[in-house]
């Protein structure tokens, strides 16, 4: 049982042991607490449930919302994965339908285990998310025997073969940008990784838009400097309105999906290929050297991301407006504007293959949501929704060509990790 090997772990009983020994804690209450983090992180798989029960609803919910597709997969880059090997999808988070929305869409090829944060301990939301096979990660634990725990676990689960998925943020985008990598579940997973062991290990980079998010003015008031206090208000308050709203177009008849909701997947990128061209065995390295190590390794897997986020008509048509947000455009204007910020290599979603339609599509979604003013022919954002707007042309400024880019975009790659001598 793997609660039991996770608990016995020798690492586990070291740290266990240091931890009583340097707090004066009785090492019985030390391991009931491991025992507790073991039974919290480890999943309750059900395979029933993941492919009927959780397929089925993922699928109704997903599509229920937004027009779902797949935009572009590196077909080639797959079947040259080893089957043996154990493969972890690394994801931009725009939306807590992420998790939706993958798990229907790779619900084909694997089971997913995911790592979700304290906010799924409910019940009977708990129980369900466990037999999914997700395990519960508390963030900002300060314990060093449960960073353990959660280490073994990340580690057997990898050793074992257990397709994952990751996001490196750490959260869901506030203001649409991808943000800063945080390291944590990678470095569980790659220093302990052998080369040469029996299985590769394999990221996969996901990238995911949508042409609404369910929670962008939400997530667009945690960034505010009001109390916490009155943006939780304000958030519930959002919230309510927006689902009383939805019901009542329900109910009449006039209610219409989100756009499109696109997933599009990367090149694979094997850890046996890129220990040999680096020459950095994890394993080996001391503790700064690894992290530096690993730093340089998330920050060009979320590069591999960020270049794989769908362009969705949405995002297009905000980051045109916003290239001069005083302007009033007419509609040929403002195609000729959305037009010319398509980068070479980006991946840009045509619905019905028709970048006229597309360009449509996204301009009547704004002006629908009355992000867009429409008078006298001219077409302009509303002063007063800037910052949406924002959001929506952030998910993509980092794809635009240079001369058209915001002020922030996703950080530089670090300089090339140090070599370090081995440890002992």
């Amino acid at each position: 049982m793997l609660i039991d090997r996770l608990m016995f772990d020798p690492a586990v009983q070291d740290a266990a042991a240091d931890f009583a020994r340097e707090t004066g804690a009785p090492r019985a209450a030390v391991m009931e607490e491991v025992a507790r983090y073991a039974r919290e992180i480890v999943p309750a798989f059900n395979a029933y449930l993941y492919f009927r029960v959780g397929y089925w609803l993922a699928k109704r919910v997903a599509t229920l919302l937004y027009r779902v597709r797949l935009g572009y997969a590196d077909e080639d880059g797959f079947r040259r994965i080893d089957p043996k090997s154990t493969v972890v999808f690394v994801m931009n988070h725009r939306s807590n339908m992420d998790y939706v929305l993958v798990a229907f869409l790779a619900a084909e090829k694997a089971a997913l285990s995911y790592a979700v944060g304290e906010w799924a301990r409910v019940w009977p939301l708990q129980q369900l998310i466990r037999a999914m096979g997700a395990y519960f990660v508390r963030r900002n634990s300060g314990s060093p025997v449960y960073r353990k725990v959660l280490e073994r676990y990340v580690q057997m689960a990898t050793e074992g073969g257990v397709s994952q998925a990751v996001y490196p943020e750490g959260g869901l985008s506030r203001d649409g940008r991808l943000r800063p990598p945080r390291f944590g579940l990678i470095d569980y997973m790659v220093k302990s990784f052998d080369p040469a062991g029996e299985r590769d290990l394999v990221f996969i980079p996901v990238g995911l838009n949508y042409d609404r998010v369910l929670e962008d003015r939400s997530l667009l008031r945690k960034i505010d400097e009001r109390s916490e206090a009155r943006r939780k208000a304000s958030g519930v308050a959002t919230a309510l309105g927006f689902a009383f709203r939805n019901f009542v177009l329900m109910a009449r008849g006039r209610w219409h999906r989100f756009g499109y909701a696109c997933v599009n997947f990367g090149t694979p990128i094997s850890m046996r290929a890129y220990v040999a061209a680096s020459g950095v065995d994890f394993r080996h390295l001391a503790t700064e050297a690894r992290k530096d190590a690993v730093e340089y390794l998330v920050t060009h897997l979320m590069e591999a991301v960020g270049r794989v986020v769908p362009v969705l008509p949405v995002s297009l048509v905000a980051a045109a407006l916003l290239r001069d947000p005083d302007r009033r455009f007419s509609e040929l204007e403002l195609k000729a504007a959305a037009e010319a910020l398509l980068a070479r290599g980006a991946h840009f979603y045509v619905p019905r293959r028709d970048q006229d339609y597309a360009f449509a599509v996204g301009l009547r979604m704004l002006t629908l949501r009355r992000l867009v003013e429409f008078e006298d022919g001219l077409y302009a954002a509303r002063g007063g929704d800037l910052a949406v707007l924002s959001y929506y042309a952030n998910a993509i400024d980092h794809l635009l060509p240079d001369e058209a880019r915001g002020a922030e975009t996703l950080r530089e790659m670090p300089a090339e990790p140090r070599r370090a001598a081995s440890v002992g």
